[in-house]
Formats: structure tokens, C-alpha cells, sequence
């Protein structure tokens, strides 16, 4: 499998470079965020290992951009930052998951491992659909009614998440899970921050909503009566 590294320190850069050639990859590396993004754009890989603080553009900005190309990689951040709003802050910007340094090679791995074992985008449909709304997975765009909606990365996998259980209450923990992986309640309001703006953009405009909340319950998306 062929892995992106990049990393501006270089001893943790020759570290991961080894580690992970050892253990049978294939590793390409860059040292700042700019040099990043254009291997990470132009170049295809299985995986890709990114450092949270990069000189010139940071780890998130490399993972928007991407994200916003189209590029759904498996991307895993590394940090020194180990708040919960700085680890959703990368998550939100369309990362799969996190690694706090200092971190043992043998969990990075494990992760890596982890990611590589999401069944690939061919397995699923690259469309979905329910009454006017359609959602592009392969071009990361969403239509209702014939009109344009602009999403946010996180909103999209939140909306994504929403339409594949369609007619179905959707809780707060299995959104902290599918959408944000966290496997634990963080005790803040971040479901209902992107529900209520996913909302907003979603039925603007519109006669009929079609994302509900169903008290004590979750959130379902359900097509008009």
C-alpha cells in the first residue's frame, strides 16, 4: 500500500519512514504543507498521514483542500494539540481520525490498519437519494429540487449519514460515532451546532422541511408526506 507522510520534523518524519516501510509500505513524505497538498492532490494513495501544525498550510488546511477536490482518502492527523475542540476542529475538517504525540508506532499502525479496512467507495452506491434531494458522493455535491447546496465537509458526512437511514431517528450517540468517531460523549453541544446549520441550509428556501428532530430521540430525514 502506498502512504503519504507529511511531517515537518525530520526526525519524526524518518521515524514513521521506517516504521512504516518495515511494515510494508510504501511511503512518499513531504516537509511542509505546501509540497503536502501537491503530492496529496496529485499523486494516488491508499493513506495518508498528515501532521496537525505544518509550516505555510497547516494539516487541516491540506485536508479541507483535498476534501474539497474530491479526494477521499483515509487521512489520519497527528497532533500535539489534545483538546477536544482542536481534535474537532480536525475532524470537522474532514479528517478520519487523530493521533496525539507522542504516540507508540504500534497504534499507528493499528489505526492505519484500521482505516485501510473501510470498504472501499466502489463497494457502496456513489449516489444517494431521497424524494428531492440527491447527494453526489463521488463529486461531493448535493442537490435539492435541481438547486446547488454548499456543504461544509462535516456537513456533508452528517447529511450523508442522515440520508442513508432515511425514515429512520438517527440518535445523537450514532452521530458522535459515524460522523465525528468518537466513541465517547465530549459533553458538548457539537450534534446539535451542525444539525441546526445542516438545517438551515438544507430547507431554505423551502416549503417543506425535511431533516426533523425527534425529541428525546435523535434526528430523522424523511421525504415530504
Amino acid at each position: 500500500m502506498k502512504i503519504l507522510v507529511v511531517e515537518d520534523d525530520k526526525s519524526t518524519r524518518d521515524y514513521l519512514t521506517k516504521g512504516l516501510t518495515e511494515a510494508g509500505y510504501v511511503v512518499d513524505t513531504a516537509a511542509n504543507g505546501r509540497d503536502g497538498l501537491l503530492l496529496a492532490a496529485g499523486e494516488p494513495y491508499d493513506l495518508m498521514v498528515v501532521d496537525r501544525m505544518l509550516p505555510g498550510l497547516d494539516g487541516a488546511g491540506i485536508v479541507r483542500t483535498v476534501r474539497a477536490a474530491g479526494v477521499r482518502t483515509p487521512i489520519l492527523l497527528l497532533t500535539t494539540m489534545g483538546g477536544i475542540d482542536d481534535r474537532v476542529e480536525g475532524l470537522d475538517a474532514g479528517a478520519d481520525d487523530y493521533l496525539v504525540k507522542p504516540f507508540a508506532l504500534a497504534e499507528l499502525l493499528a489505526r492505519l490498519n484500521a482505516l485501510a479496512r473501510r470498504p472501499p467507495l466502489g463497494a457502496e452506491p456513489t449516489r444517494l437519494r431521497v424524494a428531492d434531494l440527491e447527494m453526489d458522493l463521488l463529486k461531493r455535491t448535493v442537490i435539492r429540487a435541481g438547486q446547488r447546496v454548499d456543504l461544509q465537509p462535516r456537513e456533508f458526512r452528517l447529511l450523508e449519514c442522515l440520508m442513508r437511514h432515511a425514515g429512520q431517528v438517527v440518535t445523537r450517540s450514532m452521530l458522535l460515532e459515524k460522523v465525528w468517531d468518537f466513541h465517547f460523549d465530549p459533553q458538548t453541544n457539537i450534534v446539535e451546532t451542525h444539525v441546526s446549520r445542516l438545517r438551515g441550509k438544507m430547507d431554505r428556501g423551502f416549503n417543506v422541511e425535511v431533516i426533523h428532530t425527534v425529541r428525546g430521540a435523535g434526528y430523522c430525514l424523511r421525504a415530504p408526506d
